[in-house]
């Protein structure tokens, strides 16, 4: 796992890390991905949650975390959180500070049946999020099915947006839709200034990207709580 925080960009502190799967030789999540299977996906989300929490623990992180986690892999909610919540217990990390994402990686199935664990999730304490909204399989068939508690705009949404009306169009109207839903927007994949300081004056409040910091391992823990952008410092 390497880990790539969220960041609030009010209050200059870090909201949540995301936790990224990497191969043990540095593979990329695509490289990853790519290698699971309806045989092994089972195997392999729960693998990543416990990993994900041990290592939050570990690294002694005092923020919330947000795993990926993959719908249908999901057989039973009230079954299958089981092992997070025993992770969680064993490493001592607070079920309310984790935020799991509902990956884009593979289409829902069943609507009904992942609606069904976003609601046992919920009443578990853990917070959720879709994740790349605007891309993939996540987008508003999905929203309007299932209301998480964040989204998170796909990065080719916010790509360039400052110079993109198009583009600044379609999130505005998400915004709005976030706003009536009391959802909190998140936007990823932020890379410039002016890319961030657009969609900060339209009211979004958490921010990730390689604008603030790339994806790391240990290294992250040097990490300072309070940051500071670094236009402003």
């Amino acid at each position: 796992m390497a880990f790539q925080p969220i960041v609030n960009t009010t209050s200059w502190k870090i909201f949540a890390y995301e936790a990224l799967v990497r191969g043990i030789n540095n593979e990329s999540a695509q490289q990853i991905l790519s290698r699971i299977s309806p045989a092994n996906r089972y195997r392999f989300d729960q693998a990543c949650r416990i990993r994900a929490v041990q290592l939050a623990a570990r690294f002694g992180i005092q923020s919330s975390i947000s795993i990926n986690f993959m719908p249908n892999a999901v057989y039973r909610p009230e079954n299958c959180i089981q092992t997070t919540l025993a992770a969680a217990k064993s490493y001592n990390f607070p079920v309310d500070r984790i935020i799991f994402e509902i990956t884009e990686n593979e289409r829902v199935v069943d609507p009904a049946h992942l609606k069904e664990i976003i609601r046992e999730y919920k009443r578990r304490g853990f917070r959720t999020a879709i994740d790349d909204f605007g891309a993939g399989y996540s987008g508003l068939n999905l929203l309007a099915d299932i209301q998480t508690d964040l989204i998170k705009l796909d990065m080719a949404l916010v790509r360039g947006i400052d110079q993109d009306r198009t583009r600044q169009t379609i999130v505005k109207a998400i915004l709005r839709v976030c706003q009536e839903l009391e959802i909190e927007p998140i936007a990823e994949g932020i890379e410039t200034y002016e890319e961030f300081r657009f969609l900060q004056d339209l009211g979004v409040e958490l921010f990730q990207g390689f604008y603030f910091a790339r994806p790391a391992f240990e290294s992250f823990a040097a990490m300072p709580p309070p940051l500071k952008c670094p236009v402003f410092v």
